[in-house]
């Protein structure tokens, strides 16, 4: 990747604001714009340059990347009055990180041809953590000559980076992907409340399942996390239930039955419901154990 062309960022939150970190000390140039200017100003004192809106951001940069909140965030963001068709330059690339529908991946990359742009959709997991140390997951549909001319980028920010295949098909693996921590983290709380109900020490208990068959990055990072009854976010349950939104509404047109991810939602909901939505996913621990004392009574 040519360091001389110019990456547009959008979207400077809890992931965005590390990852373009990552660039600036790769040596890229970067634009940046978010719906709060305040989030994005540490990258200004570090040399990003400030566009108040995406189209102006899109005519100022070669490469436009994007994480930013739910799909309709991101169709306004491309699609809207002052959006970055209203500004994309011929030869762009334009790379959605943001986990969101598949149809709209597709959308957008067949908007982008008719601007002579391509798009790369590659949403990513790992959380703050993995965004900090540089460690994401990266999930990405496209055309192949495209997303290996982006790749040096996201070696700046990811470790584990692999080609799924045509648009939309990052945001489908990213679904699995989300489907499969819905399934984990109910039973890595429901683990921690059947040991404290045992009267184990939950970090002796943890040292042995997490290097056995039962070993997993929520394992790892959240249940340290839950056994200090930390609940701060790394991921949030707001957006974690924007996720699961998305992959039942793909499921179901899709024709599929997915009963363990529907009951996942629920208990979400029940977080939403205590005004917790703004915490980490690993809340989910708060309302399985209302539940199991509900059980008990």
């Amino acid at each position: 990747m040519n360091k001389e062309k110019v990456i547009g960022w959008i979207g400077t939150g809890l992931m965005g604001n590390p990852m373009v970190r990552h660039l600036l000390n790769a040596g890229y140039k970067v634009n940046v714009q978010n719906r709060t200017k305040s989030k994005a100003q540490n990258l200004i004192d570090l040399g990003c340059t400030w566009y108040d809106t995406h189209a102006e951001i899109a005519a100022n940069s070669d490469i436009i990347v994007t994480i930013i909140g739910s799909p309709k965030d991101v169709e306004a963001c491309y699609f809207g009055e002052e959006g970055v068709f209203k500004g994309v330059k011929s030869g762009a690339i334009l790379v959605d990180m943001t986990t969101t529908k598949p149809s709209l991946a597709i959308r957008i990359a067949e908007e982008a041809a008719k601007h002579y742009a391509q798009a790369v959709d590659a949403p990513v997991s790992g959380g703050e953590v993995g965004a900090i140390n540089g460690t994401l997951s990266i999930m990405v549909g496209g055309e192949k000559e495209t997303v290996d001319s982006v790749l040096p980028i996201f070696e700046t920010f990811g470790k584990n980076i692999v080609y799924q295949g045509a648009a939309g098909a990052g945001q489908h693996t990213k679904m699995c992907n989300q489907i499969t921590i819905a399934g984990t983290i109910i039973g890595v709380c429901e683990g921690l409340i059947y040991g404290k109900k045992a009267g184990l020490d939950l970090n002796t208990m943890l040292e042995s399942i997490s290097k056995g068959a039962a070993g997993c990055w929520s394992l790892d990072v959240l249940a340290p996390k839950l056994v200090r009854s930390d609940y701060s976010p790394g991921f949030s349950v707001d957006n974690f239930v924007k996720d699961l939104n998305i992959a039942l509404e793909e499921a179901d047109a899709m024709k599929l039955s997915l009963p363990g991810l529907a009951l996942v939602k629920q208990l979400y909901v029940t977080i939403q419901a205590m005004g917790k939505g703004s915490s980490g996913n690993q809340s989910l621990y708060l309302a399985l154990e209302k539940l199991s004392a509900m059980d008990t009574v």
